[in-house]
């Protein structure tokens, strides 16, 4: 059972992980401008899926990567030397306090599951302990 919590804990630190590097790929490329004729940076977002059944639960993994939105918002900069005749650029459309949000949690999660491993990993050695006594 410790080496199972061992290995579902650190799917789920995996999990995290690359939804920590979504976000922050997200964030770094929120004030990235594009003319107004090309696509808009697409933020990136993490889908998570189980391994195995409900029954044999044997943690998480990345299913994949989504892409958002590429249409972007237009912003009226005329002095900008990607804007267009009309003096547009384009910016994604990525809100910064629902990264900060998706951060956090993504950071918490992380940690979470980072504590199940250290725990399982004590109980282990204790387990070690007793035996070698």
């Amino acid at each position: 059972m410790t080496f199972d919590a061992i290995g579902i804990a650190s799917t789920g630190m995996t999990v995290h992980r690359k939804w920590i590097d979504a976000v922050s790929d997200n964030i770094s490329n929120i004030n990235t401008v594009r003319p107004s004729n090309e696509d808009a940076f697409a933020a990136r977002y993490v889908v998570a899926s189980t391994i195995g059944t409900p029954e044999d639960n044997q943690g998480v993994q990345v299913a994949g990567i989504e892409l958002g939105s590429t249409e972007g918002r237009m912003v009226y900069e005329p002095d900008h030397p990607l804007a267009d005749e009309q003096g547009y650029v384009k910016y994604p459309e990525i809100d910064m306090s629902s990264q900060m949000t998706q951060l956090i949690m993504a950071q918490r999660g992380y940690q979470a599951n980072a504590a199940v491993v250290e725990r399982a990993r004590s109980s282990y050695e204790q387990a070690i302990q007793i035996g070698q006594n």
